[in-house]
């Protein structure tokens, strides 16, 4: 009896005493610290580089455009459920989104743009795209394997995760604007801060590229139809020339940028498009051009769409013509902002896997890119993986229909990016310790 009463003694003692947690944030920091390096290892490994080369190709061979990426989205769906890895789906119309890790915070988001171009592929070799007038001609397909790949590996340490890792694979980047409806969708909700990473011709395999604050342009396309009065060009006395009037207002649009703007902020009004008549001797009824423009600050980008529409109505109505001018909202992005804080990680982060010689600074340019949507509400971080290979010969920029990608990148991509988002949730413990119930996700 007087055993029995040492024994729940015992029990009792045992019952009040601290119980050590394995699973610390300082202990995961520590495992990362040594997993890390070992990503550009397994990423390396000829099963895994043989099998993001195969994802890429079979979406290669098959480029779907903007909200048309089904079965894009099912090849991506049916890799996520071998590896485990859970997910919403649909998510504006094709994205996929899925979880890995905890299910709580602090939550990182990694985002691969899905989306094809419409454009004939006329580069000749064994996966040539086989549906006519459509093509991976910006390295979508290459983004997709790799997001693929980084969560094979960051589902290979699920156990170790100190919060969520979000995977993105988003529809209709190529002018569809589908960052801003997933946004919408509530793709980021809870989510710290996003990486997204993109190919690029410019650097070497190895190298990456990126810079803090405005990395790429606000972007938005319009065009103007210019009403006048056709007739026999042999009597242009009794037309009101919509042509002549038209070639003004595009000389006039140039003084915006070079008479209006302050040199030092950098914008651009380009005309690509002019449609009007047929024939040598007929003056036409209506003119329609069309054009881009483009800014590195939102004060710019809505002063200069103010401005834009006021030449062209003015100038056309100087030659007796009147205009109505179209903007097309769902092509405007607006400046795509790397967060400084964010840079720094990615600077050190890279620094560590790849050398510090290996990540330099980007030169901002006026391209546009709506992962723009994304850190315009959150932290963001946009990259440039370089994949040009000199003994391999050179690379076409993106949307030639000659454009190829070297698949030797892919390691580096994915490995990468893994990377980014562990070492992200080991340096940021969750922010709030009590929750509301039902604020974050239930997929895991």
């Amino acid at each position: 009896m007087a055993f029995l009463k040492l024994i729940f003694l015992i029990f009792i003692l045992h019952s009040f005493m601290p119980i050590p947690i394995s699973s610390t944030p300082s202990l995961n920091k520590e495992v990362f610290a040594q997993i890390r390096p070992d990503f550009l290892d397994f990423a390396k490994k000829p099963e895994i580089m043989d099998w993001m080369v195969g994802i890429r190709r079979k979406i290669h061979e098959n480029p779907e455009l903007g909200y048309e990426e089904f079965e894009t989205s099912k090849l991506i769906r049916a890799e996520l459920d071998l590896m485990g890895i859970p997910y919403k789906y649909p998510v504006a119309v094709t994205g996929v989104v899925g979880y890995i890790g905890t299910g709580k915070p602090p939550f990182v988001a990694l985002r691969a743009d899905m989306d094809a171009l419409a454009m004939e592929e006329l580069v000749e070799w064994e996966h040539k795209s086989k549906v006519p007038g459509k093509m991976h001609a910006c390295g979508h397909d290459a983004h997709v394997a790799m997001l693929l790949g980084a969560a094979k590996m960051l589902q290979e340490h699920r156990n170790d995760l100190q919060g969520t890792i979000v995977l993105i694979f988003q529809p209709a980047e190529e002018g569809g604007g589908g960052a801003k409806k997933m946004l919408d969708a509530g793709a980021l909700d809870n989510v710290d801060a996003i990486f997204a990473l993109h190919v690029s011709t410019k650097f070497p395999i190895g190298v990456v590229a990126s810079r803090p604050g405005p990395i790429l342009a606000a972007t938005s396309f319009f065009e103007a139809v210019i009403n006048g009065k056709g007739g026999h060009a042999a009597l242009p006395q009794h037309t009101v020339d919509p042509i002549l009037a038209a070639s003004n207002v595009i000389v006039s649009l140039q003084h915006l940028v070079s008479r209006e703007a302050d040199p030092l902020d950098s914008q651009v009004v380009s005309i690509g498009k002019f449609q009007g008549g047929g024939a040598f001797n007929v003056i036409p009824d209506s003119v329609t051009i069309g054009g881009t423009f483009r800014t590195f600050s939102k004060e710019s980008f809505v002063q200069l769409k103010q401005r834009i529409e006021e030449v062209i109505t003015k100038q056309a109505s100087v030659q007796r013509c009147n205009a109505k001018v179209i903007f097309h909202e769902n092509s405007s992005y607006p400046v795509c902002f790397n967060n400084k804080e964010l840079h720094e990680h990615f600077r050190k982060v890279a620094g560590e896997m790849l050398g510090v010689q290996n990540v330099v600074e980007a030169v901002a340019n006026m391209g546009g890119e709506d992962f723009a949507f994304f850190s315009e509400v959150i932290p963001g971080l946009f990259f440039f993986l370089g994949m040009k290979n000199e003994t391999q010969g050179p690379l076409q920029s993106g949307h030639s229909p000659y454009y190829t990608v070297n698949e030797d990148v892919f390691p580096y991509g994915a490995a990468l990016q893994a990377s980014l988002a562990t070492t992200y949730l080991s340096e940021n413990p969750p922010k709030h310790t009590s929750p509301p119930e039902g604020s974050f996700h239930d997929e895991l």
